[in-house]
């Protein structure tokens, strides 16, 4: 890529969840390229065409793991730029969940390996929750609540970033899928020993996902992608809300903390916007209409919108900025890290 003909120009634009990777590469200018190099059905100017894998990157003692990101970039960059005849990728930006506290590595490599792989000169790494915003709300103040495997809310007034949670499954993420999942797993097997505050719908559906509840423990406690499973059993807490009391309470709860993060975060002035974007939003009006309430009783000076787009559309968005020497949002070392290298510099 970094040294055939000229031909169409791209950006790259992932979003590195809990769940895996989403990667897209967009067309931003250019032809189709020398005779052979594109494909007869190469998206046209301005398309962008998408992958997902399935398997979330590691962590490890030096935080995020840059290796394993690239391990599976690569064959999805490859047939990205195969597919859109993109010879030249112009900016990449990466949004990965836990960037902020655990992003050391990819700060440190990631934008090496781009430049030697691809190509890339220019490099926005950001938190999930800053392309979660960017994709929600554009470049405006106000609050975007990232609700999807974990949670953050983030707030600007396009002079400094606030955040609030988004401290991983362990010890926040209060409100978000793993917390209802978590939540929702804790009422089954309160149920099961007879505890107060148990659901028999929740053990019933528990059972029916993970078999008897007994062997919980050895289902979730293992797994390096604990986070994933227990949000994988948010939908079902959701599915039992309208009939469940419980169910239902864990819902209002979880929207009482979104609130919560939200108010910590969004600027003052009645030109605020708050969004909630994520997984989250799929659950539907069962959990969306308890974070509308919250929201206009804590946020009375701020307008609820829904999100114009998604983490991916904002990953994008940065990296066309980004290509277009037009990035106008603050720049914050664990937040939104921006690099820039000459050629022979990687």
């Amino acid at each position: 890529m970094t040294g055939g003909p000229p031909g169409r120009s791209g950006v790259l634009a992932v979003d590195s969840g809990g769940s895996g990777l989403r990667v897209a590469v967009r067309v931003v200018t250019g032809e189709a390229g020398a005779p052979g190099t594109a494909p007869r059905d190469a998206v046209p100017q301005g398309a962008t065409a998408e992958e997902v894998t399935k398997e979330p990157v590691r962590t490890g003692p030096r935080g995020i793991d840059p290796g394993h990101l690239m391990e599976q970039l690569v064959p999805a960059v490859r047939s990205l730029t195969a597919r859109t005849g993109v010879s030249r990728l112009a900016a990449a930006a990466v949004g990965a969940a836990g960037f902020g506290t655990l992003g050391d590595a990819l700060r440190a490599e990631l934008p090496g390996a781009l430049a030697r792989e691809f190509g890339v000169r220019r490099v926005a790494l950001a938190a999930d929750a800053v392309t979660a915003y960017v994709g929600a709300l554009g470049v405006r103040p106000g609050a975007v609540v990232a609700a999807g495997t974990g949670l953050i809310a983030l707030g600007t007034d396009l002079s400094r970033w606030r955040r609030a949670d988004g401290w991983g499954h362990l010890l926040g993420d209060c409100g978000g899928g793993a917390w209802i999942g978590r939540s929702g797993l804790e009422a089954a097997v309160r149920a099961h020993d007879g505890r107060p505050g148990g659901s028999a719908a929740l053990l019933a559906c528990a059972q029916e996902e993970f078999g008897p509840v007994t062997g919980l423990p050895g289902v979730l406690y293992p797994r390096a992608d604990r986070p994933a499973v227990l949000a994988s059993f948010a939908p079902r807490v959701a599915d039992c809300a309208a009939a469940d009391p419980v169910a239902a309470e864990i819902l209002r709860a979880a929207a009482r903390h979104m609130a919560d993060s939200a108010a910590a975060v969004c600027p003052a002035g009645e030109e605020a916007r708050v969004a909630l974007t994520g997984g989250g939003v799929r659950m539907g009006e069962v959990l969306l209409a308890p974070v509308r309430e919250e929201l206009a009783r804590r946020l009375t000076h701020a307008r609820t919108v829904p999100a114009e787009g998604d983490p991916l559309h904002g990953a994008t968005a940065l990296a066309t900025a980004l290509a277009g020497n037009s990035l106008a949002l603050p720049l914050d070392a664990s937040l939104l890290h921006v690099v820039t290298s000459a050629p022979g510099e990687a």
